[in-house]
């Protein structure tokens, strides 16, 4: 098959566009290259632009038009920054995301798996959820995605489009082969910051939020490696017209994550582990928009998709260690 990959040129897109390939797929990537490397695109077949570039969109199905579906990933990804800049964030990852999903149906081409977010489940207590559990959306961000979400069931529901909606849990490591992994240069996610304070690239890791209702007072996450989420999204495009069939609707949403739960003081004490030393701490407040977290009921994965979760937080956090130390030969900054 042949899948447009939108934001491509990023972490989980390269990753993803990888894990294609070795399933015998081509991607086609589609990235403005915002925050992605260039680098990431490797010789893959690539358009740099705008993904609400209607022309660009139709030229990109004009010399591809055996496009099977598209994986849409481009988007603005930081909670604290959604905070700061909430016009950027619905700019960019609601009202350019609706040209592009009209664009592509109008060429034919309406068949998309959507990366959404798990950071808009509301709480339940035992932190566990479903996909059928209550949303409560807590930043700007996540207010994206699940605008996004709406929008997808009643453009599937109106017209030729077709969703696999895919709400991610935290994805940590790198690519298998360590040549593309976490590049943002101010790191803001736990794991990569952690990693970065391990390799002596940071003198304390700031643990935010100590007085969550978890059972430590940390936040709760499911934490679940790359190269795993990228698997998934493979099955999603390998069984996209028959998971729909067996829901029977025009869109659906389905969690990726390893199913378990863990809180940052017991991924710290996993880093640790794989380490082989302690990590300096420093404690702080929660960031705007972080919320208490939750971890994952994956079994409509595996009954739709015929997915499940691989590979170990310990191999996991191996793999981001191990990027962190390769990443400065790669982007040029550590």
């Amino acid at each position: 098959m042949k899948v447009l990959v939108t934001g491509g040129a990023g972490y989980l897109g390269s990753i993803t566009s990888k894990a294609l390939e070795q399933a015998g797929h081509t991607p086609v990537i589609l990235d403005s290259l915002l925050s992605g490397p260039r680098a990431y695109v490797g010789d893959r077949i690539f358009y740099e632009g705008d993904i609400a570039d209607r022309a660009l969109l139709r030229r990109v199905v004009a010399e591809h038009p055996d496009l099977d579906a598209t994986i849409h990933m481009a988007a603005r990804i930081v909670v604290p920054e959604s905070v700061e800049k909430p016009y950027e964030y619905y700019r960019d990852n609601v009202a350019k995301s609706l040209e592009m999903f009209d664009e592509l149906t109008a060429l034919g081409k309406g068949r998309i798996v959507f990366s959404s977010t798990a950071s808009l489940y509301a709480m339940t207590p035992d932190f566990e959820v479903t996909e059928e559990d209550p949303v409560d959306p807590t930043s700007p961000y996540a207010r994206t995605k699940r605008m996004m979400e709406m929008v997808l069931e009643d453009l599937s529901k109106a017209s030729d489009l077709r969703a696999v909606i895919l709400r991610y849990f935290n994805p940590i490591g790198a690519d298998p082969d360590l040549e593309t992994g976490y590049h943002l240069k101010d790191a803001t996610h736990v794991v990569p910051l952690m990693a970065q304070t391990a390799l002596g690239q940071r003198p304390s890791f700031t643990l935010t939020g100590t007085d969550h209702p978890t059972r430590d007072g940390t936040g709760i996450r499911d934490y679940i490696h790359v190269w795993d989420l990228a698997r998934a999204h493979v099955r999603a495009i390998e069984e996209f017209d028959n998971a729909l069939a067996k829901v029977d609707s025009t869109y659906t949403y389905i969690n990726i994550g390893g199913g378990d739960g863990v809180t940052v003081r017991e991924l710290l004490a996993a880093v640790e582990r794989v380490v082989g030393k302690p990590i300096p701490v420093t404690e702080a407040p929660a960031r705007p928009g972080d919320a208490a977290g939750a971890f994952a009921n994956a079994d409509k994965a595996a009954e739709l998709l015929g997915w499940k979760a691989e590979l170990s937080l310990d191999e996991a956090i191996a793999s981001a260690l191990a990027w962190g130390e390769k990443r400065k030969d790669v982007l040029g900054y550590a």
